[in-house]
């Protein structure tokens, strides 16, 4: 009768697993003890072995499926004497009876051992080439082993094959090896060679933690659950997008500000003063990040291959440098955007900025004013970051990623001075901007804020 294979519960807690690798092919012969598949689970790549002797009638599950649920049906064997085509076709019926045999993780070993067991599985052992008697067995024959005993052998570098077991039938166990490197008596294990040009297979991908599955790790009563808004779950999805298909890469320099820190206090002492409900203000009053917004600007404009998009088909060329920038706003973020900044100056750019912050955190702005843009800038310097790396934000091509500005010691033509020193990291899309290009922009920034006079020109 047509034994059905399920998909064994490798844990307490588990629920659906990946089915990696089948290390059997239909038409194979199996017997109780054999390893016939690799089952990863939430923690760590086990092995399964069969519990039943017969032959693979039908492998329901190919390699690498992800998510298959505890008791799903993954394979078929026919018994002994029984025509295989046949206990294909009638293996999924006979699942009630079959429950009883079907291929698990060993019970009584599993139970206390995987959790213990390691993140990565050992590879199914290579046959043995005929020779000399050992360990009791014929040449050829195989060595049964707990999935764990054979771990701990392969990181001891211990020959599993060379050891007696004292586990049922001869099985080696975790004892078995522990006691085998403690004596020293241990055979280094054989070396197994992949054939030539063979594949690596791919590892499955990660798949985050359900809800409930995260709710399991805490205590009932410690915590409180607060809904995501629209604002959160659209962060999270382009967060979610940008770093699983842009590949960032991160360039970072400093740059010194003192000029520029000279400059911004004498145009904000040049400011002329204007008529307004609350009396007469300043009409401007600069900020860096003011600044930086200009620089970046006018850098993309200096370096225009860099002022670009990536499409599957093209690349998006942008005449002008529209410039978003992150404003914090309560239970997220948003990017307002500058339109072409290049064009405009400094005194246009902070009194337009103000109004896009103060709407954005009153959640006011219209869509084409934080959609779209060629490049970002992300500045947490008023919160004394030294530096860190942006997260680009599609279809951008570039974030800039501003900290503080610090005195620091820096060397000058021998001598060590003070200076006011900001770094800068720029996030990159490799496919837009190489690393070279990237550089350029960087450098390019760098000289504007260095040389803030070329702003004002």
């Amino acid at each position: 009768m047509p034994i059905n294979i399920t998909m064994p519960a490798l844990s307490p807690t588990m629920e659906e697993g990946n089915l990696s690798k089948w290390l059997v092919k239909e038409g194979d012969k199996v017997s109780p003890g054999d390893v016939i598949a690799e089952i990863e689970t939430d923690k760590a790549t086990m092995e399964v072995e069969a519990v039943d002797e017969g032959t693979v009638a039908k492998l329901v599950v190919p390699a690498g499926t992800e998510g298959v649920k505890v008791n799903a049906l993954i394979a078929i064997l026919a018994g002994e004497g029984e025509d295989t085509a046949a206990a294909a076709k009638s293996g999924g019926d006979a699942a009630p009876k079959a429950e009883a045999t079907k291929a698990e993780a060993p019970k009584a070993e599993a139970s206390k051992e995987a959790p213990k067991a390691a993140a990565a599985a050992a590879p199914a052992p290579a046959k043995a080439e005929p020779g000399p008697a050992a360990n009791g067995h014929a040449a050829g024959d195989r060595v049964f082993a707990s999935p764990l005993a054979r771990r701990i052998a392969k990181d001891a570098g211990v020959d599993v094959t060379a050891l007696t077991g004292s586990g049922p039938h001869g099985r080696v166990v975790k004892v078995d090896v522990e006691a085998a490197i403690a004596s020293g008596s241990a055979k280094a294990a054989p070396t197994a060679k992949a054939p030539a040009g063979a594949p690596s297979a791919p590892a499955p991908a990660a798949k985050p933690m359900s809800d409930d599955q995260v709710l399991k790790l805490f205590a009932e009563g410690s915590y409180e659950l607060v809904p995501h808004d629209n604002m959160r779950k659209t962060i999270a999805r382009r967060l979610v997008e940008a770093k699983s298909t842009i590949p960032h890469f991160y360039l970072t320099l400093d740059c010194e500000l003192d000029a520029l820190l000279a400059l911004r206090t004498q145009l904000n002492a040049a400011a002329p003063m204007r008529k307004t409900d609350k009396g007469e203000v300043p009409a401007y009053k600069l900020s860096v990040n003011d600044m930086v917004i200009k620089a970046m600007a006018m850098a993309l404009m200096a370096v225009p291959d860099a002022n670009a998009s990536w499409t599957e088909n093209a690349m998006v060329k942008h005449k002008h440098a529209d410039v978003g920038v992150a404003v914090s706003i309560p239970g997220g973020l948003i990017t307002p955007i500058i339109r072409k900044a290049d064009e405009k100056t400094l005194s246009v750019i902070s009194n337009e900025m103000k109004d896009l912050a103060s709407r954005a955190r009153s959640r006011k702005l219209k869509p084409e004013e934080y959609q779209g843009g060629t490049t970002a800038v992300s500045n947490l310097g008023m919160f004394g970051i030294k530096d860190f790396a942006a997260v680009i934000n599609p279809p951008h091509a570039t974030i800039l990623a501003v900290g503080a500005g610090e005195e620091r010691a820096v060397v000058k033509k021998g001598e060590i001075k003070i200076a006011t020193i900001m770094s800068v990291t720029l996030s990159t899309d490799h496919r837009a901007v190489d690393g070279a290009l990237g550089a350029e922009l960087l450098g390019a920034f760098k000289r504007m804020i260095e040389n803030p006079m070329g702003m004002l020109v």
